[in-house]
């Protein structure tokens, strides 16, 4: 029995995104992906906004992560658990779905481990396209690990810049991440301490694994002047930053009621003033003010920016064969008799 065209769910594997990504280019990907983003953050107010629904264990956390414009509705289900590198397996893995508002109907599901990566990415480097020192050109990257490569490639296609600076408390790592970006057209220097990395950085960014309250940046470590992107921190009790860090910075966040619990400002008395960073791509918040000002952008990732990348890969895949076509629904011909398809189909 053949599935009717109802039935049919488009399915992106993580085999074709990554042809979809190379079809595309990496680097264009993640500027799509920023406009994308971006375009969401200035309709902000259409979206329905929750902080993720998360389980929590000793071993890291399970979380669902839903929103809907009012049109289409979308969640993502992402896993963060830091010790699996030592059996082989990803911290991150993700998949998410769209579905129309209207019926219910989903409209596509795809992996999301691979494009969680890019989409982190490409909001970072979008943020800091609003926040960062005007001519950036020299990030600090600490924190060599799954995502390092995408950040610098974003901050490259996005924000111009054209130095990093690697470290990772694990040597291999920063190995790994400086081999993958030869021939990137980024000058890439390896560091022995976060401080020899944040040498000459107007950028930088944090991006550890370990789920405990650390202090990656101590506050002698951050001078004036520069953009922290902190997104390592995402879940209650795992931080990077001194808290004395935090009380020099201009704070911008996705949503506080999330960040609130997941971020650095954990470390904070909750009514420590934040800025919404889709106020400031709106114009109704100001972003950076002065060459001095040490901006920080709290990032814990929110569902429209999933909600975002979706939609994105949902536009890209028109014309193209980077999607199988899963049965997922059910389609009786009298949508009244489910049982009835259930027992012909055994005839």
């Amino acid at each position: 029995m053949q599935p009717s065209d109802k039935a049919l769910v488009p399915f992106v594997s993580v085999d074709n995104m990554m042809r979809l990504i190379h079809y595309i280019g990496a680097e264009d990907m993640l500027r799509g992906l920023a406009e994308y983003i971006e375009a969401d953050f200035r309709r902000w107010e259409l979206f329905d906004k929750t902080p993720r629904v998360a389980s929590h264990s000793a071993e890291g956390v399970i979380e669902l992560m839903p929103t809907s414009d009012g049109e289409v509705y979308g969640f993502k289900y992402v896993n963060g658990h830091p010790k699996n590198t030592k059996s082989g397996l990803q911290t991150v893995t993700a998949f998410g779905l769209l579905a129309k508002v209207a019926t219910g109907y989903p409209v596509l599901l795809s992996e999301m481990t691979v494009l969680t990566a890019m989409r982190t990415a490409a909001t970072s480097a979008m943020a800091a396209r609003h926040l960062a020192p005007k001519g950036a050109r020299t990030m600090a990257m600490i924190g060599n690990g799954a995502q390092s490569e995408f950040q610098c490639l974003a901050f490259k296609a996005i924000c111009g810049i054209d130095k990093v600076r690697l470290y990772d408390i694990d040597p291999g790592a920063t190995a790994k991440a400086a081999r993958n970006l030869a021939g990137h057209g980024l000058q890439v220097t390896t560091c022995k301490s976060p401080e020899e990395s944040m040498e000459g950085a107007q950028i930088i960014t944090t991006c550890t694994a370990d789920k405990q309250f650390a202090t990656i940046l101590t506050d002698n470590m951050v001078g004036s002047g520069v953009h922290i992107n902190a997104i390592g921190g995402d879940c209650p009790g795992k931080t990077e930053l001194a808290p004395g860090i935090l009380k020099r910075s201009d704070i911008f966040v996705e949503y506080p009621p999330q960040t609130r619990v997941e971020g650095e400002i954990q470390q904070l008395d909750p009514d420590h003033p934040v800025t919404e960073l889709w106020q400031v791509i709106a114009g109704t918040a100001p972003g950076r003010r002065s060459a001095d000002q040490i901006t920080l952008f709290d990032s814990v990732g929110f569902a429209i920016e999933d909600f975002s990348a979706l939609r994105y890969v949902r536009d890209q895949l028109i014309g193209t064969a980077f999607h199988d076509d899963l049965d997922l629904l059910a389609d009786p011909d009298d949508p009244r008799d489910l049982f009835g398809m259930l027992q012909r189909a055994g005839g």
